[in-house]
């Protein structure tokens, strides 16, 4: 493309699928994603010190490409283990009962972390006992802004507004890591303020039976929508001047997402592309993490999970 705009689409090289909302990373640590149809679009003008993207999604071998010149269409191939994978679900026919772990609420925004583009936050819940369980839904706590600052400690302040596209993961437990997928499904959610404090997002139909390890459960902001959930395109990084040069900030989208200091364990994960290597890393104080809500002592984000607990044969 020689006007330095260009909307490139992500394929499956194995069977011309798109990919969707596959992973476009920069090399200075910010990305966009695709969308439902495997479209990103990317423009030079925007980005001029980019020379290449680095390109990932869930299953699929990581692709790096030049930033100019970007093909019309951009193949992934499917990683060796994903391919020879059979997915057995078993349906299991038998009375259960729905135990739920409640989320943390809170509505006060000095205590929430701010989503981006280049950051995934996992949260670890472990398998307590041998009882066959399958994970029903998932309810993650949503920080709510006030369109007036001065109403905001108003419980019936208007509500800004917003429009959010997530992405979810569940993850098996690799020695206190996240580690192999629990599926290779697309997991996506559209959350508004419409939704209140709490977005419950029903699973059962992906029969994710908890591992005896335990699992982790992630989350990923995507973007903004339109109106219809179409994700929109990304607005570029911010530039602040500095006296010792330029400093690039991520894009926060909203909504916030609350951390509390009530776990007393440390359950919370984050990873971003560029740094540690790709790597999970633990969010607590020590491990080289920044953060306002570790000074805070706000060492999680408080997701909810409601497991469905089968009854012995």
């Amino acid at each position: 493309m020689t006007n330095g705009f260009s909307q490139t689409k992500v394929l499956s090289i194995e069977t011309e699928y798109p990919v969707s909302y596959a992973t476009i990373s920069f090399g200075d640590g910010q990305g966009i994603f695709a969308d439902e149809e495997g479209y990103f679009y990317f423009t030079e003008k925007l980005y001029p010190d980019v020379d290449s993207l680095y390109i990932s999604a869930l299953g699929f071998k990581e692709k790096t490409v030049a930033s100019s010149n970007l093909p019309e269409q951009l193949y992934l191939e499917t990683e060796t283990n994903t391919l020879d994978e059979v997915v057995i679900r078993a349906t299991v026919d038998r009375k259960f009962k729905t135990e739920t772990i409640e989320p943390y609420l809170d509505d006060d925004y000095y205590k929430c972390w701010l989503p981006t583009i280049e950051s995934e936050i996992a949260v670890y819940f472990p398998n307590e006992d041998d009882r066959l369980k399958k994970i029903a839904s998932v309810l993650f706590p949503i920080t709510l802004e006030s369109r007036d600052w001065n109403k905001r400690k108003r419980s019936n302040a208007d509500k800004r507004a917003f429009s959010t596209l997530f992405k979810v993961k569940f993850y098996k437990n690799n020695n206190g890591l996240p580690g192999d997928p629990l599926t290779y499904s697309n997991i996506v959610f559209r959350a508004t303020e419409k939704n209140g404090d709490e977005f419950e997002l029903h699973v059962s139909e992906h029969d994710l039976m908890v591992p005896d390890g335990g699992f982790f459960v992630s989350l990923q902001v995507l973007g903004y929508t339109d109106d219809n959930g179409k994700l929109l395109p990304n607005k570029k990084y911010k530039e602040i001047k500095t006296k010792t040069g330029t400093v690039k900030i991520p894009t926060n989208f909203r909504p916030l997402l609350p951390f509390t200091d009530e776990i007393n364990t440390y359950r919370t994960y984050i990873k971003r592309v560029f740094i540690n290597g790709n790597g999970w890393v633990q969010f607590k104080k020590g491990n080289g993490i920044e953060s306002s809500l570790l000074r805070s002592d706000l060492n999680n984000y408080g997701v909810g999970i409601s497991l469905n607990i089968y009854k012995d044969e």
